[in-house]
């Protein structure tokens, strides 16, 4: 086991006014972590740092024991895995599914005049029909569903067999069908041996994947609660993390939460 993240006190400063507050964040390789908190609590912007898309306005951030500032980031982002929608709207839409997935490899979103080996066609059609996506390769991008699309983004973020994956939102806005069949997929990849550390940003309890270890709660850009994440996500701190009364409830491996007006 290693540590992937390191985060000590970094702020995210935007237009003098603060993202991210002193916010220490660290995790293990073989940890999967949700984060949570309302709109605005700096859930991506926090991804963003642990993505190296982005530097801390003050504060360490280490990344797979790399110092952002004092290192390549452009390296470094090629061992970090990013799954992001602001990251698939720069896929041309007439790029084949095939293409979207295998670009990875050089670190673009659209195919040029990079060459690449037959290793590389292997490894991106073994990672479609991993994430069930096996007969759509020669698809146009731009022809996707929603889910398609969200699932396609995984498979990219996935392609270079990454140190670390991180998912913005990854079932956000999919109907239940394209949502579950996404959910389960990443329940099965987190738990398994071989996957890397993992940190997703969600808004919902019910998106979190069985499989995930631990949760962070953001509240104004600063950490509210974090741990293990049956002793983290709790009524108590989920109400005052969304400024709502709560309940949170734990069955087959998945959270919920509905109003609690008692």
């Amino acid at each position: 086991m290693s540590q992937v993240i390191d985060l000590q006190n970094i702020s995210v400063i935007r237009g003098g006014k603060p993202i991210l507050s002193s916010l220490s964040f660290q995790a293990q390789s073989t940890e999967r972590w949700v984060i949570l908190g309302a709109n605005g609590a700096g859930k991506t912007t926090l991804l963003r740092v642990c993505a190296a898309q982005i530097q801390p306005s003050s504060g360490v951030a280490k990344l797979l024991g790399e110092q952002l500032g004092q290192t390549n980031v452009f390296e470094l982002r090629t061992r970090i895995g990013f799954a992001s929608s602001a990251l698939a709207a720069q896929i041309p839409n007439s790029e084949s599914v095939l293409n979207s997935v295998m670009t990875a490899s050089y670190g673009v979103t659209g195919r040029w005049n990079e060459s690449y080996d037959a290793i590389d066609e292997r490894r991106a059609r073994r990672v479609l029909k991993e994430w069930e996506l096996a007969d759509f390769e020669e698809r146009a991008f731009g022809t996707l569903s929603d889910g398609e699309r969200k699932r396609v983004q995984i498979a990219r973020s996935i392609m270079t067999d990454p140190e670390l994956l991180l998912l913005d939102e990854p079932v956000a806005s999919l109907d239940i069908g394209a949502r579950e069949l996404t959910i389960g997929l990443l329940a099965g990849y987190a738990q398994s041996e071989h996957a890397p550390a993992m940190a997703m940003v969600t808004h919902h309890l019910e998106e979190i994947p069985a499989g995930f270890t631990h949760a962070l709660v953001l509240k104004g850009g600063e950490v509210m609660a974090r741990g293990e994440i049956g002793a983290t996500i709790t009524s108590e701190a989920i109400s005052e993390a969304f400024n709502y009364p709560l309940k949170v409830s734990y069955q087959n491996g998945r959270f919920s939460a509905v109003a609690n007006l008692d």
